[in-house]
């Protein structure tokens, strides 16, 4: 050749080495909408897990624990507890004075009842928040502060932090003042931490953790009295139970949240109206804690009013709400704080919408799963029982010849195989080889095995519909029986396939495709695939006439009616779809010969897998989405518009999108919820599916050794189709294209004995 010439290119030429691996290296913008997706999904589940873990679990993870690090003066001492100048000093709530504390709220039915009472009744509360309530109900939170209400600090998770690192004690706090600060625009220097009751409940566990908070420059907020109403006993025990004694002022305890709490809301307003009649004020903690200040001596005066803003606690800057001395431990929150809080309240407000609507969706792709397992069990079996009858007949015996077209493009592995199981067939048959282009030698192969009645046509590199159609024009016979070049037959197979065409009304007829290398786990995978979902779903389409595909590997077609839908055509990815859906809309009956069976190479790695499936989605997308008009075709031909178009996009498209869900939400509630219950409900879902996988083997008398691998195709495979077909609805939803992707075969699935089936 001559240096200046140049030199044509091949449609399918290996691209260079730098250019594999720029492909490799920079994923294609589809990869990565589909990961945000699922990236996002699993976001949004974990904070809302997170949201609800903890969250009414009340009980303490320590009890009992010694107090021997703890000074006498802080378990002797008042329900407020701070650090000024790195030593501790507890306050006690003035005499005849009522601080009214509430917590584990915000709930939007019971505190927003509280509120209304403190209200009606003209008095102040103190409400220790948990922040993953307040990221939900940030509007009652709001309330709660424009009222005159204080609020303090009840960790985000209501988690004992006694057992906690420190690290998770820091963020459970900053978490619930950035939840404030997104609810009410401010932070505060209240806290009370879960489970705690009196002082003298401090032990050697949980006293750092009041250190440490207090070195911040938060004031920790124990209780004189328990009104112990969270164990619902009777109004009067807790109006009694939350009296204080002779007239002593008290940090009294109640719930506005946890449970029900219709016995505090009967019992609240009886309590406030009995002890202001006895001469009790009610105030909040900032409140009392200035009554008491104002009645030391003149030194301790020079502390000021006002509580130390915590160190390190967001937003505070100092910037105390000044106008109502009874909120004096509120910190107006910063304006970078504020939008974090903000952001804060919006994922939280995302998750609280998207998690109960995944659930109803879930719920709805349960029922079409399970409902499509009932179809695919009692139509299988009708099916079944009605091609088994002794009786059963298509009309005629077919016994003329009929055409085998065999598509190759670099088959050398191949094609070797599959020439000669047609060679082998019990029914007269001519074989057309389209070699499409080969560069390895395909052609050359084929015709020096020397076989009777094979013709070699040669095309330049054009696609397989083209080569298919190719084959058609040339065919000498009306029954055209079309094939993939890596697939086997075994001797009867073509006569079992075109025995249908014995009923003038039929105009294909789809073959009983198998896993040929099943020995490899991918392999085994696919062999129930096939098995289960793709045979067992012929069945079903084939008794409701509207089979939705005749397989590439193994199909017949009546010559005319192919070249009466125009032939295979390249408008999509998956030719065979097309020309199936073309063929119900021109009239004709598409049925399934369970009984004609075709070896065929499976992809033997994940990546060639993905490849396949992503142009078998993507290509059905495409086909359905061609033939959309075909749900108003009226008449016989409209038959697959009206039950098998809206069963596909059911079935093969919406219900496998959100299928994962399942999975999903499994693991979900595994880690949130209820291990057990969850574990229990998956596997009764596996026992469904392993029934209607015996069942498939069953009927297709297949070894009930490969159902062994399910449990793991179903936590593995199963995920990749999950992904490959996201992938493809993404691709279509950004209107990508994609091109014919050749497979690296093995030709390891060699000529079928005669009869058994056995690979």
């Amino acid at each position: 050749m001559n240096r200046n010439q140049v030199r044509p290119q091949r449609r399918h030429a290996t691209p260079s080495r730098i250019e594999r691996v720029r492909r490799q290296a920079v994923p294609k913008p589809r990869v990565i909408i589909a990961l945000l997706l699922l990236l996002g999904l699993v976001s949004v589940m974990l904070l809302d897990g997170y949201l609800r873990a903890e969250v009414g679990n009340d009980q303490r993870v320590r009890s009992d624990a010694s107090a021997s690090k703890v000074p006498d003066s802080v378990l002797d001492g008042g329900p407020f507890l701070s650090f000024q100048g790195g030593t501790a000093r507890t306050r006690s709530v003035p005499d005849k004075t009522i601080v009214l504390t509430f917590d584990d709220g915000p709930d939007p039915e019971w505190t927003q009842k509280v509120l209304d009472i403190l209200d009606d009744n003209d008095v102040p509360g103190t409400f220790f928040l948990v922040g993953s309530m307040i990221s939900r109900y940030p509007d009652v939170v709001r309330r709660m502060v424009d009222d005159g209400n204080e609020v303090g600090v009840h960790t985000f998770t209501h988690v004992d932090l006694s057992y906690q690192s420190a690290a998770r004690v820091t963020r459970e706090i900053a978490q619930t003042q950035l939840a404030l600060a997104g609810a009410a625009g401010i932070t505060t220097t209240l806290f009370r931490a879960p489970y705690s009751s009196t002082n003298d409940a401090i032990d050697n566990y949980s006293w750092p953790v009041y250190k440490r908070l207090g070195a911040m420059g938060y004031t920790s907020v124990f209780i004189d009295t328990d009104s112990e109403d969270w164990q619902q006993p009777g109004v009067s025990k807790i109006i009694k139970w939350a009296t204080p004694k002779s007239g002593k002022g008290a940090s009294v305890l109640f719930h506005d949240a946890g449970g029900n709490r219709a016995q505090t809301l009967e019992a609240l307003p009886q309590y406030i109206k009995k002890m202001k009649s006895k001469g009790y004020t009610f105030t909040t903690v900032s409140g009392a804690q200035q009554q008491t200040q104002g009645q030391q001596a003149q030194g301790q005066q020079a502390q000021g009013q006002q509580t130390q803003a915590p160190q390190g606690t967001p937003g505070t800057a100092g910037n105390t709400r000044q106008s109502n001395p009874e909120q004096a431990a509120h910190r107006t929150a910063d304006t970078a704080t504020l939008w974090e809080g903000r952001a804060l309240l919006g994922a939280v407000a995302v998750a609280e919408w998207t998690v109960p609507g995944l659930a109803a969706v879930l719920a709805v792709v349960g029922v079409a799963v399970l409902g499509r397992f009932a179809m695919m069990l009692v139509l299988a079996r009708r099916h079944y029982r009605q091609r088994n009858r002794r009786r059963f007949s298509w009309g005629p015996a077919v016994t003329e010849p009929v055409s085998v077209i065999v598509p190759a493009y670099n088959e050398k592995e191949c094609i070797a195989n599959t020439l000669n199981s047609l060679a082998a067939s019990t029914h007269p048959i001519e074989i057309v080889v389209v070699d499409d282009g080969s560069t390895d030698g395909t052609a050359e192969i084929a015709e020096s095995l020397g076989l009777p009645n094979v013709r070699m046509i040669r095309q330049p590199n054009a696609g397989k519909p083209a080569a298919l159609n190719n084959g058609v024009r040339h065919a000498r016979y009306d029954i055209v029986v079309m094939m993939d070049g890596d697939t086997v037959f075994e001797p009867d197979t073509v006569q079992r396939l075109v025995q249908p065409f014995g009923d003038p009304e039929v105009g294909a007829v789809a073959g009983n495709a198998k896993v040929g290398n099943r020995t490899t786990m991918i392999g085994a995978w696919q062999h129930i695939e096939y098995v289960m979902g793709f045979n067992l779903d012929r069945r079903m389409y084939d008794l409701l006439r509207c089979m939705p595909t005749i397989p590439g590997a193994i199909g017949a077609f009546r010559r005319d009616a192919v070249l009466g839908v125009g032939g295979m055509s390249e408008d999509t990815l998956a030719e065979d779809t097309d020309i199936t859906i073309a063929l119900h809309r021109a009239g004709w009956r598409v049925v399934y010969a369970e009984h004609a069976r075709a070896w065929t190479e499976a992809p033997a790695s994940l990546g060639q897998l993905w490849r396949q499936r992503y142009r078998w989605s993507y290509g059905t997308m495409q086909a359905l989405w061609k033939h959309r008009k075909s749900v108003t075709d009226r008449g016989p031909s409209g038959r697959f518009g009206r039950v098998g178009m809206p069963l596909v996009v059911l079935f093969q498209i919406v219900t496998p999108v959100f299928a994962p869900l399942i999975d999903v939400f499994t693991v979900y509630a595994m880690i949130f919820v209820d291990f057990k219950a969850s574990l229990l409900a998956w596997l009764a879902v596996l026992l469904v599916q392993m029934v209607c996988a015996g069942y498939a083997f069953r009927l297709d008398r297949e070894r009930y050794r490969y159902l062994l691998m399910l449990p793991l195709q179903q936590i593995a495979y199963r995920q990749l189709m999950y992904l490959v077909l996201i992938h493809s609805c993404v691709t279509a939803a950004t209107g990508g294209r994609l091109r014919w992707q050749k497979l690296k075969r093995t030709g390891e699935v060699g000529t079928p004995a005669p009869g058994t089936g056995v690979r």
